[in-house]
């Protein structure tokens, strides 16, 4: 188990103080889980409480103890409710801010209700865009750990391999990877910034249940076990020749990274090796093109276009009629973090150390969706793999 060093959270501060001085943001409070972890090393509840300038003080209120140990910032202390905010600021020797930025694309009506009596008179505004840029460019020490979590998704492939047979049911091949992937140290938990959407260790499905639409955001989703789930796994039964697709998120130590690989019990159909070999060449043509400084949009659409112009229009990140708008998402702590390779997004630019996972993926509808996804990291010359499993077919004899 990894504590964040004070001086990671140090720079973290640094510089969402920066674009904060440039929002003119006198203070920014923070109250989200995953934000929580990235600027204090806990998820402890309480308040964060940046200032412009000056140490941040990090309001407890379950479990104070907990976050003294986790937490490597200077200031911490306890509180009860929010309105205890200004006699906490009053013993620091600080005033009401003037200007706030809050979470608002997570931070619930009830409770933005509540701090905005606090505030009182203070402008109110969003610090969501300043939040997510931040924590879009990850440290060395963060990318580290995303390396562990790439060693973490490529055991659990090798295990399906050994393990994938006809007659298993998708749910008992997810049961047996993610049984894997926790003895090997996954958290348990996949975070989603965005609402209603949940995800479990990742999307595990074969044939014709790969190419079901869901609810989720996301290209492909799944039967799942219930309505109540409408995601992932089901007790479908592995055929041969059919795909089977193995979507896993790895999420270690806080970090967490994304892969999907493909694999058969014999040879795939021709028609779907052909597109599975033609969304390698869009992973290939992404890695030609991503550099420092392109846009997030330019990237989408030079991929986006490469796949129409291969046939695949009508069912590419999708089945028709339930298509996303994305190729690629960003990834951390949260599995939907900056940069997004998606429609639009043309004054968003690539930064060196942004890591996203890129995932081109295929419909067949009534066979089956095929396709490659892999985590990279963004450096002057271009991408890095995080996640490196091989990414041929595996054919299971």
């Amino acid at each position: 188990m990894r504590i964040t060093p004070a001086s990671e959270l140090q720079n973290r501060v640094h510089a969402l103080q920066s674009l904060m001085q440039e929002a003119g943001l006198d203070a920014v409070l923070m109250l989200q889980s995953a934000d929580l972890f990235y600027f204090t090393g806990s998820i402890q509840q309480g308040l964060l409480y940046v200032p412009d300038s000056g140490d941040p003080i990090y309001m407890v209120r379950k479990d104070y103890t907990r976050a003294r140990m986790e937490s490597g910032l200077k200031e911490i202390v306890a509180f009860r409710s929010p309105k205890d905010l200004p006699g906490i600021l009053a013993d620091f020797g600080r005033s009401m801010p003037k200007t706030v930025g809050l979470e608002l694309d997570v931070l619930p009506v009830s409770l933005y209700q509540r701090l905005r009596k606090v505030l009182g008179d203070a402008q109110v505004g969003d610090a969501t865009h300043l939040i997510r840029t931040v924590r879009a460019v990850k440290s060395e020490y963060e990318i580290e750990i995303m390396k562990d979590a790439a060693l973490m998704v490529d055991q659990v492939c090798q295990h399906a391999a050994e393990i994938i047979r006809p007659g298993m049911t998708d749910l008992e091949l997810a049961a047996e990877l993610e049984f894997t992937a926790r003895k090997k140290g996954h958290q348990g938990i996949t975070r989603m910034r965005g609402f209603n959407s949940e995800l479990f260790y990742g999307h595990i499905f074969s044939g014709a249940d790969s190419a079901a639409p869901a609810y989720l955001d996301a290209p492909l989703g799944g039967i799942g076990v219930n309505p109540s789930i409408g995601q992932g796994a089901s007790y479908k039964r592995i055929e041969a020749h059919q795909p089977i697709i193995v979507d896993f998120a790895a999420a270690f130590d806080g970090y967490l990274v994304d892969q999907t690989r493909i694999f058969c019990i014999g040879e795939l159909p021709a028609d779907l090796q052909k597109g599975y070999d033609d969304m390698l060449a869009i992973e290939k043509h992404l890695k030609q093109i991503a550099r420092p400084g392109i846009s997030w949009g330019d990237l989408y659409e030079s991929c986006y276009n490469l796949a129409c112009e291969m046939g695949h229009k009508e069912h590419f990140m999708g089945a028709a009629g339930a298509q996303v708008s994305f190729i690629g998402h960003g990834v951390g702590i949260e599995v939907d973090e900056y940069p997004f390779i998606a429609k639009g997004f043309k004054d968003q630019l690539l930064k060196e150390k942004m890591t996203f996972a890129f995932e081109p993926k295929v419909v067949y509808p009534g066979k089956g969706a095929v396709g490659i996804e892999n985590t990279f990291w963004v450096e002057d010359d271009g991408l890095k793999h995080i996640t490196f499993t091989r990414e041929e077919v595996f054919i299971i004899d």
